[in-house]
């Protein structure tokens, strides 16, 4: 925009210099002609005052002085072919001249001023004063050089007071652009200082109650959530009573894993409704999260007759995910496993490294594939579910910078590939 601007500026100043210094400039060498010209005029008009009073001696005075007075060649012709001073041809204008009209010849040497005297004894007398080209021209390129200076010094000034007035138009906006950019980024703090001109500062004033609306919108929303995650416990309570109750301490025992991880989820999603920043970035050890997942759903696996592969890496990969989202991610995933294949159905669960970073989970089965043509779509499902469950890990992937895919494969069975970005180092 800025540079648009100076060429804006340049392309109107160019035109109105042109539109004013090409007539000045031609009416500067006009001025110019006039100028040589009328004192050729009144130096022929002096030699022939002195013609006519017939003096030959005044005469030939009055003509030297005109001459080295002026610079000007000056010639008087006589009647008959005799001339005083400067040698010069008897062209048709001293003829004309002759008859009693004072004239001006142009020709291609330059211009004479030719005056006629009547009234002598022998005949009409012609006073010729002539004026090269190069003398009319005098004087003229200086002064189309001083106009060609100012010209391009009011195109500098021209140019620097639009990039000036640029600047002061660009400035407001980069910062309606760096205030989006911050919100878009998730800082609802970020406002604008409204600046001239009035509709940028319109823009401003928008961008700012935009910012309060969401902020207000968005704390609504995550204190309704929190309200509700909060109702929720009342329910997780009567479980665990309900567990406390059981006599088979085995299951009781199982059936309290399942509450204590309901209850974890229940108090993760209130801690992530009750705040708008994160307190530095998230992070933890994607093995140690997948392995522990992995081993609370093994016991239900081993009930249902379900054969697992697992492979996990033996070193730590640390993944931009808190610890509690990525179990409540594995938790998810696993838990559509089990939710949509039949019993005996085996499966796989397999963690890598990823080379740019971060972690790579594969977990297949064997079992009747999506039904779904695209299963990662919010709210997709072939079966009796939601379909939400691909698209909180899908989200879950994309915060930590990486993505979900989810296919069926040929020979049979789904492959769900979470890949999750490293976080910062």
């Amino acid at each position: 925009m800025r540079r648009r601007l100076a060429l804006l500026a340049v392309a109107t100043a160019s035109l109105v210099l042109v539109a004013f210094l090409v007539p000045l400039a031609v009416l500067v060498r006009a001025l110019a002609a006039e100028r040589a010209t009328a004192t050729a005029t009144a130096w022929a008009q002096s030699v022939a005052t002195a013609a006519a009073l017939g003096d030959r001696n005044t005469l030939e005075a009055t003509v030297r002085q005109a001459a080295g007075s002026s610079g000007m060649p000056v010639t008087v012709f006589l009647p008959g072919n005799g001339f005083i001073g400067a040698p010069a041809p008897r062209g048709p204008g001293v003829e004309l001249a002759s008859r009693g009209r004072s004239i001006t010849v142009e020709t291609p040497a330059g211009r004479e001023v030719l005056v006629a005297v009547q009234g002598g004894a022998r005949g009409p007398v012609v006073v010729r004063a002539f004026v090269t080209a190069e003398r009319l021209r005098q004087g003229v390129g200086w002064a189309w050089l001083v106009l060609g200076l100012i010209g391009l010094v009011l195109l500098a000034v021209g140019i620097a007071v639009a990039d000036r007035l640029a600047r002061s138009l660009i400035r407001p906006v980069r910062q309606v652009a760096e205030v989006s950019r911050r919100l878009a980024g998730g800082d609802l703090d970020a406002r604008v200082e409204p600046a001239d001109p009035p509709e940028i500062r319109e823009v401003g004033t928008a961008l700012n109650h935009l910012a309060t609306r969401i902020r207000d919108l968005l704390a609504r929303e995550r204190e309704a959530v929190a309200d509700l995650s909060h109702r929720l416990r009342t329910p997780v309570t009567v479980l665990r009573l309900e567990v406390d109750t059981m006599r088979d301490k085995g299951e009781a025992a199982r059936v309290g894993q399942a509450v204590d991880s309901v209850e974890r989820m229940v108090d993760q999603i209130i801690r992530e409704a009750r705040r708008f920043d994160r307190d530095g970035a998230p992070r933890c050890d994607a093995t140690q999260v997948v392995g522990d997942r992995v081993a609370f759903w093994s016991a239900l696996a081993e009930d249902q007759d379900r054969p697992l592969r697992l492979g996990l890496p033996d070193e730590p990969i640390g993944v931009g995910v808190s610890a509690p989202e990525l179990a409540a991610c594995v938790d998810l995933l696993l838990e559509n496993v089990f939710a949509h294949t039949p019993e005996g159905t085996p499966f796989t669960v397999e963690l890598t490294a990823r080379t740019a970073g971060g972690a790579r989970l594969t977990i297949s089965d064997r079992g009747p594939g999506f039904a779904h043509p695209a299963p990662v779509d919010r709210g997709a499902s072939g079966g009796s579910s939601t379909g939400l469950g691909l698209d909180i890990a899908r989200r879950t992937a994309e915060e930590s910078g990486g993505l979900l895919r989810a296919r069926s494969l040929p020979a049979g069975g789904a492959e769900i590939v979470l890949e999750l970005g490293p976080g910062p180092a």
